[in-house]
């Protein structure tokens, strides 16, 4: 099934926005995975310093203590350079494992324990030094013989042990976090890379669905206009082969009804003469009216018979009427359009001057807004046309005030739209249709015509390549409105004439 325009503009839009939301998760996903291991990364660096830390204090703790035993072994003071150089660190380092372990409370009387079991141990070494360098070396060893510098050392290094361990879980932990989020963030970005080229995959079928279907219906179109010339022409061939034969079966119908409605008019008037001889028959006889049937043959002689005639005329003449109607339309539909440069202000004047007597009785003027365009048209059908348009008003006025026309053009693209407006009687908006039908009249039937005006006025228009159309109301005066090109095509005239088809 081919796709269609609004079809390829949603998928797009749903792609696209897909892409986009794929890219936003991405992107959301990378921000929080990346935070996690920065976080991680700083978890991990703090466990490393602290068993760095921790260990470095234990190795301080050793040679305080071995600097120690030398020098009460041996008196050489030079081995009291070891043990003052780890005790002088002794100090920041236990300060800065305290910092380390601020955000774990947990810590903080461990801490404090392993402060003081430091603290107990270096004095127990301060004092047995001391005393050796006083030269009583029997006190300093009775001091390390009580035991309290190896019972410090021992909860010192159960305590610095324990940091160790839980250093050692730490870093293993952080390590399991920095790992998972890597494998995370891994995921997350082949997962997005793999979505957006789903994504990518599916707007390149779209497009490539489209731009086929695109191309087949540029050849599909192709394919018609070159075969379009040709079927135009043999419909027009068509469609002017039937218009003719509709003329000419209208003309010949017409034609054919005349003969029977000349002989009806023909005996007509025979029987109306006889009638009245047979009148003036009954005047003379000077028959006694006593009796029913002399009076009921009078009257039929004077009254019955000279009125069924009268009727019989009147439609005879009626029809006589619309018979040479249809042969004029069928005349007008044979006839060929010639285009001419028209100056349509000049016809308005000539039309306005051939009803200038019916104006003058009604008091009433046709007045025409300049400018007018000039069209090129045929000069006859648009006589027709306006003519009838005028005509009408004169005919329809409002005897109860001054009849007023006006007539006015504008210039829409290659069109000409035409106004022609007046005050009188109006048309009510259910005949607005009616009026352009063939033999069809609405309103008071108070004005002699048959119906066809309207009807050839439309027909007209449309043969030239435009419309008309009406808008009224009842009492509130009447506005046609018709469209013609400005340059009247050669073609148009082969159109067949709607008036005569309906």
């Amino acid at each position: 099934m081919p796709i269609s325009t609004a079809s390829f503009v949603r998928s797009t839009l749903a792609l696209l926005g897909a892409g986009l939301l794929i890219l936003i998760i991405v992107a959301g996903s990378s921000v929080w995975l990346s935070e996690r291991t920065r976080e991680n990364a700083a978890d991990l660096r703090d466990a490393q310093s602290i068993r760095s830390r921790t260990s470095r204090l234990l190795a301080l703790l050793l040679d305080v203590e071995t600097g120690q035993r030398g020098f009460l072994l041996t008196q050489d003071p030079k081995y009291l350079e070891p043990y003052e150089a780890a005790r002088r660190q002794i100090g920041p380092d236990i300060a800065r494992l305290q910092q380390l372990h601020q955000s774990d409370p947990d810590q903080e009387k461990v801490l404090d324990d392993l402060s003081r079991a430091v603290s107990d141990k270096l004095s127990e070494l301060g004092q047995t030094i001391a005393l050796a360098q006083t030269g009583d070396a029997a006190a300093a060893l009775n001091v390390v013989k009580t035991n309290r510098g190896r019972e410090s050392m021992e909860r010192t290094r159960q305590i610095l042990s324990n940091l160790l361990a839980r250093a050692d879980v730490r870093l293993r932990e952080d390590i399991q976090d920095m790992s998972s989020g890597a494998r995370l963030l891994s995921f997350a970005t082949i997962a997005g890379a793999f979505l957006v080229f789903l994504v990518g995959l599916g707007s390149f079928f779209v497009v490539v669905r489209y731009t086929r279907d695109l191309v087949r219906a540029r050849g599909e179109v192709h394919t018609l206009n070159q075969t379009l010339e040709e079927r135009v022409q043999e419909r027009t061939t068509d469609l002017a082969r039937a218009n003719e034969e509709i003329q000419r079966f209208a003309y010949i119908v017409s034609h054919d009804l005349r003969a029977p409605l000349v002989n009806i008019m023909g005996f007509t008037s025979e029987l109306e003469a006889g009638v009245e001889a047979v009148s003036r028959f009954i005047d003379e006889l000077e028959i006694d009216e006593a009796t029913t049937s002399a009076r009921e043959a009078k009257l039929a002689v004077k009254e019955d018979m000279p009125e069924a005639i009268g009727f019989i005329r009147a439609s005879s003449t009626r029809m006589d009427g619309l018979i040479n109607a249809i042969l004029r339309l069928s005349r007008e539909g044979r006839r060929v359009l010639k285009p001419e440069r028209v100056n349509l202000a000049d016809l308005f004047d000539l039309l306005a001057a051939n009803v200038e007597h019916q104006l003058s009785e009604a008091g009433g003027e046709v007045k025409v807004a300049r400018p007018i365009p000039a069209i090129v048209s045929d000069r006859l059908a648009l006589e027709q046309i306006f003519g009838n348009l005028i005509d009408n008003a004169v005919k329809y006025r409002d005897s109860t005030r001054p009849l007023r026309i006006t007539i006015r053009a504008f210039e829409a693209g290659r069109h000409v739209q035409f106004e022609v407006s007046d005050n009188g009687r109006g048309i009510a908006k259910e005949d607005h249709e009616r009026i352009f039908e063939l033999f069809r009249r609405s309103g008071v039937q108070d004005r002699r015509g048959e119906g066809i005006g309207l009807a050839h006025v439309r027909a007209l228009t449309r043969r030239l390549g435009g419309d008309i159309v009406v808008q009224s109301e009842l009492g509130s005066g009447t506005t046609f409105r018709v469209s013609l090109p400005r340059v009247l095509r050669q073609q148009t005239s082969e159109k067949p004439l709607e008036g005569v088809n309906s």
